[in-house]
């Protein structure tokens, strides 16, 4: 039986959800906000000369599968989704590579960036600057063997530092990257294992950083959004408002918190059984969320008028792919994912792929949604 709650509500509420998506709570455990911009601690400015071509290997038959961007790619963490809906750049956390992948054509390595891998660290996010067009700028979010940081990458160039020192732990090195103007990178930290660092207002780690003006190397004014973070999940911004949502996960539970354009800071949705959030994608007050451990994608839904939870959240995808971190809404309407098996440890049962989220078109669901 679902039940409407309101954000900021404090009792605990549980109740068995149709959709079985988890029992939610509402508190007042949500981030704090600083004023106060952090401490940078200095970290290794040289950067390693880029790795040589990767060498030509005929693309296996049995990875061209059908009715997504082919298969046969090694666990994703970013996505963006290209102009014409049908092609994407899809960034493998591992292997540091990033690919152009498509329904109708080969994988192509566009770049590989050197990565540390080590822990859940590596290659963890990519986005495309807003200027793109004239400036050829790719970001990526990446861990070094002794730091995580954000790096920019031209065309034909070796990778720039724009922000390093952000701490690495044994956990908690995945992060998340958007643009909220042409000039603002938000960047979001996980708390390297430490939740002590993410309510440490000196500390880079369990933030959502803002960056203005990235092109300018490892100098750019940065100032803090929101603190208090746990293990990264992912950002989305729904353009009819201007909301940023973020998804972490903390020790009791994980969330979704939104920030709105004025700032105000509030949690949406918690879920106590800690069912992996990772990425999101947010459209006119929808917001869909995926469920790395149960291989779900949730729809939650906000009143316009209040802001308020309409009810519990709702499955559109359940065992469909796979484990599936990354979401990104395409140009046409729909909502693209980019699977994690290989290091969900699910490689037999599930390739991983990037795929529409509604294969039967109809796009980003604006009503309750049906379980897929």
């Amino acid at each position: 039986m679902k039940s409407r709650r309101l954000m900021g509500v404090a009792a605990v509420l549980c109740a068995a959800m149709l959709v079985g998506s988890g029992c939610a709570r509402f508190d007042a455990a949500q981030s704090e906000p600083f004023t106060t911009e952090p401490k940078m601690a200095p970290g290794p400015t040289t950067t390693p000369p880029p790795p040589p071509p990767l060498p030509a290997k005929p693309f296996p038959k049995e990875c061209k599968a059908t009715g997504v961007m082919q298969g046969c790619l090694d666990s994703t963490s970013g996505l963006i989704m290209l102009p014409d809906s049908q092609s994407a750049l899809v960034a493998e956390r591992l292997t540091g590579a990033v690919k152009q992948v498509s329904v109708k054509a080969e994988p192509k390595v566009k770049v590989t960036i050197p990565v540390d891998p080590s822990g859940d660290g590596g290659l963890m996010d990519i986005v495309l600057s807003p200027t793109y067009g004239q400036d050829r700028l790719m970001y990526a979010y990446v861990s070094t063997p002794t730091d995580n940081r954000v790096i920019r990458i031209a065309d034909g160039d070796v990778p720039k530092p724009i922000l390093t020192g952000i701490p690495k732990g044994a956990t908690g090195n995945m992060g998340a990257l958007t643009f909220t103007s042409k000039t603002t990178l938000l960047v979001q930290t996980g708390d390297a294992g430490d939740p002590a660092l993410a309510a440490d207002p000196a500390s880079l780690a369990g933030k959502v950083l803002r960056i203005e003006q990235p092109t300018t190397v490892n100098q750019a004014p940065i100032t803090t959004a929101l603190s208090g973070l746990g293990g990264a999940g992912g950002m989305c911004v729904d353009s009819s408002d201007g909301s940023l949502y973020v998804t972490d996960r903390t020790p009791s539970a994980d969330r979704l918190q939104r920030i709105t354009k004025d700032s105000k800071i509030s949690t949406v949705w918690t879920w106590p059984d800690r069912p992996g959030v990772a990425g999101c994608a947010a459209l006119e007050g929808t917001v869909l969320v995926n469920l790395v451990n149960v291989k779900k994608t949730v729809a939650v839904r906000l009143a316009p008028d209040t802001g308020a939870v309409t009810g519990d959240p709702e499955v559109v995808r359940e065992n469909v792919r796979g484990h599936a971190w990354a979401l990104q809404l395409s140009p046409d309407g729909n909502v693209w994912g980019a699977t994690v098996n290989r290091t969900a440890g699910d490689a037999e049962n599930f390739d991983d792929v990037v795929f529409p989220l509604f294969p039967q078109g109809g796009g980003f669901p604006r009503s309750n949604a049906d379980n897929t």
